[in-house]
């Protein structure tokens, strides 16, 4: 909707509608602390908010066959991932006792349950139908994320992208079920090691495949900075949200969203 206030008129408290941001922060407990968590949580939906929005460009490029415009953004969501990464380092201020002590208030609410997280993971290829169980009670929410499970995600795009271009992709992968976890292939990684193996022809590809995997380095970071600091911070305490805490978030240290072009790099 556009806003109604002439740009004569404009403050820069009105255009970034400050009042309802700031106040938008609500601990439930008297405890200092609370603030911090709260506005470091918000603070990173803000930025998934952006990366959302930059990844749903750059698939739309992609899917364009328009790559080389579709660097743009994804660089800017590594950079934007490079920022929350570093976020942890202020909310590892909080020492155990700090945070034990408003603990109780958050209930079984938890970062698990993040419909942005879960849709960013999604789009790049991730998809696990189970989290559509905690949207529930957000309509659209729960839309948002169901839509990105029954489409193609970046990856699958840009493996559509190389089989147009004519390098060999295997048909079971283009035609597979786009709403069902994606499963590595050989012949996949062949296809990448025939673009990493002549750049010079290939280099629009090896380009996306560069940025790609800057995104999933830059997730991988930041999910390992998540660990160290819920450690740090709770132990091997379980989560609030009913998961097994640092157990968890250590076995999604695995999670590759573009497996083929980690693998292929052994074979070079």
């Amino acid at each position: 909707m556009t806003d109604p206030t002439p740009a004569a008129d404009m403050t820069y408290a009105r255009y970034l509608d400050l009042d309802r941001l700031l106040a938008a922060q609500n601990p439930i407990s008297d405890e200092h602390d609370e603030m911090l968590f709260v506005i470091i949580h918000q603070t990173k939906e803000l930025w998934l908010k952006q990366i959302l929005h930059e990844v749903a460009l750059a698939q739309s490029l992609v899917r364009a066959g328009d790559l080389v415009p579709a660097y743009k953004s994804l660089a800017r969501v590594s950079r934007i991932q490079a920022v929350m990464t570093q976020s942890w380092e202020i909310l590892a201020t909080m020492t155990p006792a700090d945070y034990l002590r408003f603990r109780g208030v958050l209930g079984s609410s938890s970062g698990f349950q993040s419909d942005q997280f879960r849709r960013l993971e999604t789009m790049l290829g991730l998809k696990d139908a189970k989290f559509l169980s905690f949207q529930l009670d957000r309509p659209e929410a729960h839309a948002a994320l169901s839509e990105a499970l029954a489409a193609p995600s970046l990856y699958d795009d840009a493996l559509a992208q190389l089989a147009a271009a004519g390098i060999a992709v295997p048909a079971e992968t283009l035609n597979r079920d786009v709403s069902q976890p994606y499963q590595p292939s050989e012949g996949v990684e062949a296809a990448w090691l025939e673009v990493y193996r002549d750049t010079e022809r290939w280099w629009p590809f090896y380009q996306l495949a560069e940025k790609l995997v800057d995104l999933d380095d830059a997730l991988l970071t930041w999910r390992h900075k998540h660990v160290v600091t819920v450690e740090r911070i709770i132990g091997r305490r379980r989560g609030t949200g009913g998961t097994d805490g640092v157990g968890y978030l250590s076995s999604t240290l695995e999670r590759r969203c573009f497996p083929e072009l980690w693998s292929l790099r052994t074979r070079l």
